[in-house]
C-alpha cells in the first residue's frame, strides 16, 4: 500500500461524511472501494500466473490499483491477464445491484439509512469503476483488451500503435470533460493516463523496430516462442563485457565463463541453453 494513500483516505473519508450520520459509514466505504479495487487486481495477477506469467506484486494508491503483471508476450495470454480485472466488476456488479433493490425494496432507506446508503454507495463505486476501466483508453483495461484484439490481426507492435492512438483521441476527451467539471482530482488521473499513453507509444516504436532485426535461426525461447536477435545483447557478470550468447554457446568469449541460463532480452525469462535448442525442435515443421 502506498503512503499517499493514507493522505487521500482522509480527503475521501470526510467527502463521504455528509451521507451518513456516523463517521463510521464513511470509513467502511472507503474501505470498501479500495477492497473492490483489490480484487480488480488479483484478478489480473491470478489470470496471469495462469497462463504462466508473473504477478509477484499489487500496489494500491491514491489513483486506483496496480497489478504488476508481466504475461507471457502472446496476444491470448496477455487478452486473459487484462479482461480478467474487469470480469470480477462484472460479476460483482449483479451482486451488488440485487442486494441494493432488496434493501429498497424492505424499506432501509427509512429504517436503516446508513445501512441503505452504503450499499447503494457500493454498487455505484463497482459500476464506475467498471465503466471506466472499460473506456477504449490505453492504459486502462479497455484500450489494453483492444490492443490484445488487435494483436492476433496486427501482431503487437501496430496493434499496440493503433491503441495508443485512439488513446490520446479519449483521454483528449477526458481532459476536456475534466476541465468543465474543474475537478482536479478527475484532471490529475487525466494526466497519468496521458503520460501512460505516450509510454505505450514509444514502447510500441520500439518494438517496431526491434521486429526489423536479424534472427538467430535454431533457437527459441522456451516461454515466448521467439527466435534471439542477433547481436551482442548479453553482458557477462565476470567481466561485464558483451557478446551473443548463442554465437558462443553460452561461454563469454572474452573471459571464458559459462552460463547455466540464458535469458530472453524479450520477455525476461531465463532458461538453459538447450531449452532454447528443444523448443526451435519442437517448432519445426515436419519433413515429409
Amino acid at each position: 500500500m502506498h503512503w499517499s494513500w493514507f493522505l487521500l483516505a482522509v480527503y475521501g473519508i470526510s467527502s463521504r461524511s455528509s451521507r451518513y450520520t456516523s463517521l463510521v459509514w464513511p470509513v467502511l466505504e472507503y474501505l470498501a472501494l479500495f477492497g473492490i479495487v483489490l480484487l480488480h487486481e488479483f484478478g489480473h495477477a491470478l489470470a496471469c500466473r495462469q497462463v504462466g506469467g508473473q504477478a509477484n506484486q499489487i500496489v494500491l494508491w491514491p489513483l486506483g490499483g496496480v497489478a504488476y503483471v508481466a504475461p507471457p508476450p502472446r496476444p491470448g495470454a496477455t487478452l486473459w491477464s487484462i479482461a480478467a480485472g474487469p470480469l470480477v466488476n462484472v460479476v460483482l456488479a449483479p451482486v451488488l445491484t440485487v442486494v441494493w433493490l432488496l434493501a429498497r425494496s424492505a424499506g432501509w432507506g427509512e429504517a436503516m439509512p446508513n445501512g441503505y446508503a452504503f450499499i447503494r454507495a457500493l454498487c455505484y463505486i463497482n459500476w464506475a469503476l467498471l465503466i471506466f476501466n472499460m473506456l477504449p483508453i490505453y492504459p486502462l483495461d479497455g484500450g489494453q483488451i483492444l490492443q490484445s484484439l488487435l494483436w492476433f490481426v496486427l501482431g503487437r507492435a501496430r496493434s499496440l500503435m493503433v491503441t495508443t492512438v485512439i488513446g490520446f483521441v479519449g483521454v483528449g476527451a477526458l481532459i476536456l470533460l475534466a476541465l468543465w467539471a474543474r475537478d482536479v482530482f478527475f484532471g490529475v488521473l487525466c494526466v497519468f493516463i496521458l503520460l501512460n499513453c505516450w509510454r505505450g507509444l514509444l514502447q510500441a516504436r520500439m518494438l517496431a523496430r526491434i521486429a526489423k532485426l536479424p534472427r538467430r535461426g535454431g533457437f527459441v525461447c522456451p516461454s515466448c516462442q521467439q527466435a534471439p536477435i542477433i547481436g551482442p545483447l548479453w553482458r557477462c557478470d565476470k567481466c561485464g563485457q558483451a557478446f551473443d550468447t548463442f554465437e558462443t554457446h553460452a561461454t563469454c568469449p572474452h573471459c571464458g565463463a559459462q552460463f547455466p541460463v540464458t535469458g530472453c532480452p524479450e520477455c525476461g525469462r531465463a532458461h538453459p541453453l538447450a531449452e532454447w535448442v528443444a523448443g526451435a525442435t519442437e517448432r519445426a515443421p515436419p519433413r515429409l
